[in-house]
């Protein structure tokens, strides 16, 4: 269980997240909207360690994150794997060795940096990228790789983390709606065959309806929603996303799409 007690990251005098308290349980699939600038990437981040919270606590299992250093935090890290929006790939590595950097935290330093990859490692990797119909281009370069093919890689090198939390920070953003399909099942697949908690940054209201279980809505730092996607009525998407609200309010397909993407997985 993952829980947030009264987290602020404040930058300078701007709050960007302001005292957020949360409880997830093991093996959700929670979205977390709201509009630009709302505080979404900051919280994430703070969950990963990669941004320090100025006030409260995140606690895993019980043991204190926010008190982690050292070797103690890679492991957390290792443990809370992060899928960003602009894929942070090596371009100039095949697509193998992007995948293995997901094993760092598993291996020596220098037998990371020489390339010398055990068996097993390379096992578990290939075996990443053959649930995901990318084997056939292990040995290709990750730069010469479409927008889609390249998150999937992205992908892979969390799953390979072997972790317990996936947070995907805006996954889809610059993806277009074939690969945008094609990311958000291989997320929700992760989550319903590993049993892994995914905590998906999403600015579409109608994919966060239609992949997830449970929505956060944060307006200005603060969580201003929490609850299921069935229960956010558009007056509440216009009141959350204000001016930006016509942009993302789509036709409501989730009623259809919500199985459709669910029998995929099945």
């Amino acid at each position: 269980m993952l829980e947030l007690n009264n987290v602020s990251k404040y930058f300078g005098e701007n709050a960007a997240v302001n005292a957020v308290s949360l409880t997830i349980n093991k093996g959700s699939f929670v979205g977390v909207i709201g509009r630009s600038g709302a505080g979404k990437s900051t919280l994430l981040r703070m969950i990963n360690r990669l941004n320090e919270p100025s006030e409260g606590r995140i606690l895993f299992n019980g043991a204190d994150v926010t008190a982690l250093q050292g070797a103690e935090l890679r492991e957390w890290r290792r443990r809370c794997a992060m899928i960003f929006q602009q894929f942070n790939l090596a371009g100039r590595l095949d697509v193998l060795t992007n995948v293995l950097m997901g094993r760092l935290a598993s291996n020596s330093g220098w037998a990371s940096l020489l390339k010398l990859w055990g068996n097993d490692d390379k096992a578990i990797a290939l075996a990443a990228l053959e649930q995901f119909d990318m084997v056939s281009l292990a040995a290709q370069r990750a730069d010469q790789l479409s927008g889609g093919q390249q998150q999937r890689v992205a992908i892979c090198r969390a799953l390979v983390q072997e972790p317990d939390i996936i947070l995907a920070d805006e996954p889809i953003a610059s993806l277009d709606p074939r690969n945008t399909k094609i990311v958000m099942d291989s997320l929700l697949r992760i989550n319903r065959h590993f049993g892994i908690t995914v905590i998906c940054n999403l600015h579409s209201l109608d994919l966060a309806r239609t992949y997830c279980e449970r929505l956060i809505g944060m307006a200005h730092g603060r969580v201003v929603f929490d609850d299921v996607p069935a229960a956010l009525t558009d007056d509440i998407a216009r009141d959350l996303y204000g001016i930006e609200a016509q942009d993302v309010i789509e036709a409501k397909s989730s009623d259809a799409a919500m199985p459709n993407a669910l029998a995929a997985i099945a």
